[in-house]
Parts: structure tokens; sequence; C-alpha cells
């Protein structure tokens, strides 16, 4: 996350380490939030077109839009 920190110094971002289930646990920081991001790390083969419990979730929970970003392979 630094490099793109690095590369966009104009974009706001909030790094906090919380305890508990991770979903939960994102959606309750992103209460006030204008958009939350997560990623998804796949699991290779036909199983990496799917998305991760944590994702799914956000995605169908979250008040903000979500964008979920996948690994380069």
């Amino acid at each position: 996350m630094n490099a793109a920190c690095s590369r966009h110094p104009d974009v706001t971002v909030d790094q906090v380490v919380l305890r508990g289930h991770p979903a939960a646990a994102l959606l309750d920081q992103a209460k006030a939030a204008t958009l939350l991001v997560v990623g998804s790390r796949g699991h290779g083969g036909f199983a990496s077109v799917l998305l991760g419990s944590t994702s799914v979730y956000c995605t169908e929970h979250a008040t903000c839009p979500v964008v979920v970003v996948r690994d380069k392979e």
C-alpha cells in the first residue's frame, strides 16, 4: 500500500488494526466512508474466479461502494 500512497499523495488512506471478524470490522470502519477497498486472495484455478467470503460479505452489506482488488496473477 505504501507504493500506492506514494504515487497518489492526494488520496487520504486510513490504516487501522482491529480485532474481530474481518468483514464486520471492515464494515464498521466504513460506515462513514465514501469507498471501501478490499482485496481478494483467490485460490488458483477455477476457484480464482470466486470472491472470498469477506469480499462477498462486504459487497453485499456495505453502505458505501466497494471495490474488490484482485492480485495480478
